[in-house]
């Protein structure tokens, strides 16, 4: 047995998390999830690979979605009525094409003032489409790839342990950007990997493919500062893919939406082979 004991969204993609109690899944994932992206003035997407402080943006997002305010250091905060209307225009996600409605110069200030480097913000149109690949396709706005990302933390301490034998510090859960943190499954480290059907509060989601690492797990989400080879250089130890890189977590579809709570119970209803 496993019980959700986290559930973070991220408003805008690459910036601060966003912890909540009881959280609405939709077909895209936990509400709000990656709905913004900051680009450059080209409309490329910025990220905490080469934007690492993206992480000192702490956006609030209203429960309808109409008002987004944004705190970061040094700055005071900016609250905009979130825009649908507007005109469309060309971004690019890991060079796909996509289209954003362009939130103003206001806020493309801010930003660009807070980043230190020319940015605008975009909110996925309503009439945006992507489909997903893995196990179980998916649908989601600006998310790397599958809209729910999944974490236990019997996982997280499995890693820690290494990390510490090699003089090196323990990390925090916030290094990994879940969507939803799990506890349980008699501290087996990994057993998420053997997921495929599963259930949580009123949700269903059916498993897509393993969670690949890259270098903003690197970064401190505290202070927006890459802080050197971990965990990448542990996790190469002993995680490593046959199709390369390294996995730690699951990518989930969303398969009924429904409402999670911190608390809820996840049910298996199938493991890959058999139940940890």
């Amino acid at each position: 047995m496993a019980g959700i004991t986290g559930l973070i969204s991220y408003p805008i993609k690459g910036c601060a998390g966003v912890t909540a109690h009881d959280v609405l899944v939709t077909p895209a994932g936990l509400a709000h999830d990656r709905s913004f992206l900051v680009t450059d003035e080209d409309g490329v997407f910025r990220s905490q690979r080469r934007s690492p402080r993206l992480a000192l943006v702490r956006p609030e997002i209203e429960p309808d979605g109409g008002w987004l305010t944004l705190h970061g250091p040094g700055v005071d905060p900016l609250r905009i009525a979130v825009d649908t209307a507007a005109p469309r225009r060309d971004v690019e996600l890991f060079g796909v094409a996509y289209q954003g409605v362009d939130q103003g110069e206001e806020v493309a200030g801010w930003l660009s003032e807070t980043l230190g480097e020319a940015s605008r913000l975009v909110r996925v149109p309503p009439e945006h489409t992507r489909v997903t690949d893995g196990l179980t396709p998916g649908t989601t706005a600006y998310a790397d790839s599958s809209p729910l990302h999944l974490l236990s933390l019997p996982t997280l301490d499995a890693l820690n342990e290494r990390l510490t034998a090699r003089g090196a510090a323990p990390l925090p859960p916030s290094r990994f950007r879940a969507n939803v943190l799990v506890d349980g499954w008699d501290g087996v480290p990994h057993a998420e990997d053997g997921l495929r059907r599963l259930r949580a509060g009123d949700a269903e989601f059916g498993y897509a493919k393993p969670a690949i690492r890259c270098v903003v797990t690197t970064v401190d989400q505290e202070t927006g500062v890459k802080c050197g080879p971990e965990p990448l250089r542990t996790l190469a130890d002993y995680r490593r893919t046959d199709a390369g890189g390294v996995a730690f977590g699951v990518k989930l579809a969303v398969v009924r939406p429904g409402k999670l709570s911190v608390g809820d119970v996840l049910t298996v209803d199938e493991w890959a082979t058999t139940a940890p």
